[in-house]
């Protein structure tokens, strides 16, 4: 079987990157320590029926590109059968060229499915199917087996305080499965107090979950510190936080108590209000995260659920989100540094979604940097609409030219698929190539131990130091 897309020097276009690739960063294990697995189906062990229950649920990029092939909604998220909705899938690839959807879906059937000789099209769709079908059937095709063939070491999932983690406890008690799944605390509908029903549902939950009654903001935090407390125990050492922007506004106690008290008595916010009450918890989040020696990661940017049609008839993360335009940088500094003046301030990533906050978010992290920490403040990578090859060179690059690549914790797969892991490689095959090129072009030493040290740095090892997971650093 001949390659004929996905050769063993996909992407590296300098012998020098070939050789960073392969001696270097190629074998490396995965520790994907930011996804949205299901941990129930790691524990579970589940099978996947057919190539679209692996492959397309779920996948709001995939869903995007269909759409704007002028596939109807039907084939995407509605009634069709797993074939149908398949082959529009395979209709739509070879319209994909330049998109990172089309790189994204060779390498995924390269690893784990070993197709490499033709590329996915109305004219393949069958052959792939049945081929990939078939190889879904065997056991190290479970999820559980994928993980393994993927050579995944560790994944943090994505976690609200509320879940009991009863999956993860299983996975943890489970001597045949050595692959670590640890939580990550995702406190975001602590904070949705945008809508009174929904946000006083969760806290009635969090009351039951924490066994606190929660009668007032006080025993709300104490709530949610018996959680935080609970996630720690789990082996939780990350938390999460997906935000418009990383809001700051000066607040006093009692200004937190009569906005909580304001919305559990069903009342609507007003905007400032809404602002305040998520200033302050995102501030109490933070709190806790330094007290257990946590990593602190912030998601921003984002416009949700722009089109309404769509929201109602298909509800959210269903493909119809943007880039946002959102002011982020004074409030961010002054966010973090009322964390810093009392030295509070917890391991810290931040994910930029808009690529004209690369430089910005680069140069905040360089002003809270410590001087104790190695690279405390991160530029986390290239982030859903940014996690292409130009997005994450532009990363890199920002990155680079004004803080410390060395010391980057590199990529993660932020996503629900166990099909993603390719991107660790893509994101691999990337940074090789741009320092290779550096090499060539006389910008950066030929010392192939320097430099492939630091590349087997960004690429495992950095991560393995910077969190304190349990994993060796030279595996």
């Amino acid at each position: 079987m001949s390659d004929i897309f996905i050769t063993p020097n996909f992407v590296l276009q300098n012998d020098t990157a070939v050789e960073l690739y392969h001696e270097y960063a190629r074998d490396l294990p995965i520790v994907d320590y930011h996804c949205h697995l299901s941990p129930a189906e790691v524990a579970d062990d589940r099978r996947f029926e057919n190539l679209s229950q692996i492959w397309l649920a779920g996948d709001h990029y995939k869903w995007r590109a269909m759409r704007a092939a002028g596939v109807d909604e039907r084939y995407v998220t509605g009634e069709a059968s797993d074939w149908e909705k398949f082959e529009k899938w395979a209709e739509t690839v070879s319209k994909t060229i330049r998109n990172p959807l089309y790189h994204w879906t060779h390498l995924e059937l390269k690893r784990p499915f070993g197709i490499s000789d033709r590329l996915l099209s109305a004219g393949t769709a069958r052959s792939i199917w049945d081929e990939c079908n078939a190889k879904l059937a065997e056991d190290g095709f479970s999820a559980r087996g994928i993980m393994k063939q993927m050579n995944v070491v560790l994944v943090c999932t994505t976690d609200d305080p509320t879940d009991t983690l009863e999956h993860h406890a299983r996975l943890r008690d489970d001597p045949s499965f050595e692959i670590q799944v640890l939580p990550a605390f995702r406190p975001d509908r602590a904070m949705a107090v945008e809508s009174p029903e929904s946000f006083n549902a969760w806290v009635d939950k969090l009351a039951e979950s924490s066994n606190i009654d929660i009668k007032d903001h006080d025993t709300l935090l104490e709530a949610i510190r018996n959680r935080h407390d609970y996630f720690h125990d789990a082996g939780c050492r990350l938390s999460d936080h997906g935000v418009e922007t990383i809001p700051f506004v000066e607040f006093d106690a009692s200004d937190v108590v009569a906005v909580f008290r304001r919305i559990r008595r069903g009342n609507e916010l007003r905007r400032e209000e809404v602002r305040l009450f998520k200033s302050a918890m995102l501030h109490e989040f933070a709190l806790m995260d330094h007290e257990k020696g946590w990593v602190q990661q912030y998601h921003f940017g984002v416009m949700r659920s722009n089109n309404t049609r769509m929201f109602r008839q298909i509800g959210p993360d269903a493909g119809f989100d943007s880039i946002g335009d959102f002011a982020v940088g004074p409030e961010m500094v002054r966010f973090f540094d009322r964390l810093d003046r009392d030295d509070r301030l917890a391991k810290t990533i931040l994910y930029n979604i808009n690529p004209v906050h690369n430089e910005l978010v680069a140069t905040v992290i360089g002003s809270f940097q410590d001087g104790r920490t190695p690279g405390k403040m991160q530029m986390g990578s290239g982030w859903w609409f940014l996690d292409t090859k130009d997005g994450m060179e532009k990363q890199l690059n920002a990155l680079s030219n004004v803080g410390l690549l060395s010391l980057f914790v590199g990529m993660l797969t932020d996503s629900r698929s166990f099909l993603s892991y390719t991107r660790h490689e893509y994101f691999r095959r990337i940074l090789c190539n741009l320092l290779g090129a550096e090499i060539e072009q006389g910008l950066i030493p030929r010392d192939m131990e320097l430099i492939g040290t630091m590349v087997r740095d960004i690429c495992y090892r950095n991560a393995v130091r910077y969190f304190g997971f349990d994993l060796p650093e030279n595996p």
